[in-house]
């Protein structure tokens, strides 16, 4: 088990990245699976997304399309609650099986939001993929159709997700250790 230090907190490694890998290549099959015969629009989640995105794009085995939009409700270690757009979507949805493509569902509140939005440009149908899910803090009536892992209410860092813009670059999932 590996021990980080990212600016005033300590972290250890909980999820390696090979397990990672092996899991996002079979919700990518599961995608793959479901959607066949469809060219779905992957929409990534920026920044937390970025990484799972890309992996899972690249063991997609259909048609495939995906472009990024830009939400922010974190400062530090803690959701604000408050949902702000920060980088719109260009694409006509009309007709298209979008596929929103998460770091973390936590509250739903992100998600709902997104929805909601996506909802009124018409797109065929729209699917949660999320690669974490934390069960216990889910406050919204959502449907996750692609979970990764379902974690417990653990602060986490790495493979994307960042603890005050640091921490993106690690290749295995940290859990925040608890200050004695």
């Amino acid at each position: 088990m590996s021990i980080v230090k990212i600016k005033d907190k300590t972290f250890q490694t909980s999820i390696s990245e090979d397990v990672i890998r092996a899991r996002v290549k079979e919700v990518a099959q599961q995608i793959s699976k479901d959607m066949a015969g469809k060219t779905p629009l992957f929409l990534g989640v920026l920044n937390g997304s970025f990484i799972f995105a890309a992996d899972l794009m690249r063991e997609m085995t259909i048609p495939c399309e995906i472009s990024f939009v830009k939400l922010a409700s974190y400062q530090g270690t803690t959701s604000t609650g408050k949902i702000k757009e920060v980088l719109g979507i260009n694409e006509d949805l009309s007709g298209r099986t979008v596929i929103i493509v998460e770091d973390i569902v936590e509250s739903g509140q992100t998600m709902k939001r997104m929805i909601e939005s996506l909802g009124t440009r018409n797109p065929a149908s729209v699917h949660i993929c999320t690669l974490f899910f934390k069960p216990d803090k889910l406050q919204e009536d959502l449907q996750l159709d692609y979970v990764a892992f379902r974690i417990p209410d653990d602060f986490i860092v790495g493979y994307g997700l960042d603890y005050d813009h640091q921490g993106r670059e690690l290749k295995d999932i940290y859990t925040i250790v608890e200050d004695k």
